[in-house]
């Protein structure tokens, strides 16, 4: 207990010393030791390092997460080590909203058609939104979070014991100015050369540790890349759904067929839709989806020739690509969804999407 005692008054000394001179300092009544050039730049570079490290995670955060009750909630889960509850993001949102729609108008109209399909393009979307998220929250943010919360907070740390070690060795300069006697300048002088020594050491401590700044550029620009290619994958498989959906709406010519000679179809001619420009004729209603003849081919066990309006990369091996203009023979399978048949064209065969075809008589 009388050891407690003993170290608490010591700690308050030592306290109340670094209070003085630091007070001393600020209203210019006592001198102040400068840190060398280097370690200052160092300590600088820590700072902003830290400053836009931090602006950038946060920026990312709200980019990737624009609801900011939903990242209050993520980050409520992390801290309680707890998984957050799945929940749909706006693209898949509106996906379920946009099929909800398209099936209860009907998904054999056009419009109810277009809708599904419009619905099952943003579900698409909005699962490559996901892994863009959880890649850039490992590959990128996660490693940004790591330096806040860890090596900046050790540099921080090492910086505020420097400044005691600092603020201990004015206080021993200036004591040993005002020392009078030969005694009290011996004594004196014995505590300037263990603060000096104490604080030469944590100079160097310091100036070690905070070298490794560069260290942490370097493994950041790393993690930029890795979320610039995330990126990158995200908004290529963004565009190669959205243009193939904008091919298959291209193909519904009854949403227009109405208003043929009106002027509000001015708006849908000048190139939203790949399918119908400025004072182009319209294709047949005969080569819509809903009519009657893929209903027919696809009851018969018959084949037909069709032309390829739109180029078709096949997604996997069980499709045919197709090329715009060619002729192909067509045929329908049991079992096969409402939207494709088999196309053939020599040797080779495959599944090919209804909407990028064109029955021939």
């Amino acid at each position: 207990m009388d050891f407690n005692v003993k170290k608490f008054a010591a700690d308050a000394g030592t306290f109340l010393s670094r209070a003085v001179q630091f007070t001393e300092e600020k209203l210019g009544q006592a001198e102040k030791t400068e840190l060398d050039a280097h370690l200052e730049n160092l300590l600088a570079k820590a700072d902003s390092t830290k400053l836009w490290t931090e602006k950038v995670m946060k920026q990312t955060e709200v980019l990737l997460q624009p609801n900011p009750n939903a990242r209050i909630e993520e980050f409520v889960y992390e801290k309680l080590e707890r998984k957050a509850p799945s929940r749909l993001n706006n693209q898949e949102q509106l996906a379920q909203y946009m099929i909800d729609a398209g099936n209860e108008f009907g998904p054999g109209t056009a419009y109810g058609n277009a809708l599904v399909k419009c619905g099952e393009t943003q579900r698409r979307i909005g699962g490559a939104h996901r892994e863009l998220v959880q890649t850039s929250a490992i590959n990128f943010l996660t490693p940004l979070r790591n330096f806040i919360e860890g090596d900046y907070k050790t540099m921080a740390r090492e910086k505020k014991l420097l400044q005691n070690k600092r603020l201990d060795l004015d206080a021993a300069k200036a004591r040993l100015k005002k020392a009078r006697t030969a005694e009290a300048k011996a004594a004196s002088e014995q505590e300037l050369r263990i603060t000096q020594s104490e604080f030469d050491r944590q100079a160097e401590i310091t100036r070690l540790l905070l070298e490794g700044i560069s260290s942490t550029h370097a493994h950041h620009l790393r993690c930029l890349n890795d979320f610039v290619e995330a990126q990158m994958t995200y908004f290529a498989q963004c565009y190669q759904y959205m243009l193939d959906l904008q091919k298959q709406l291209g193909s519904f010519p009854s949403t227009f067929a109405s208003n043929n000679n009106q002027s509000s179809l001015t708006p849908m001619q000048s190139g939203s839709l790949p399918s119908v420009s400025a004072g182009a004729s319209l294709p047949d209603m005969s080569n819509s989806i809903v009519t009657s003849g893929f209903i027919e081919l696809k009851a018969s066990n018959g084949s037909r020739k069709a032309r390829v309006l739109y180029d078709y990369d096949a997604a996997n091996s069980s499709e045919l690509s197709l090329l715009a203009d060619e002729v192909i023979t067509v045929y329908s399978m049991p079992g096969m969804d409402s939207d494709w048949l088999m196309g053939e064209r020599g040797n080779q065969k495959g599944k090919v999407p209804i909407t990028y075809l064109e029955l021939l008589n």
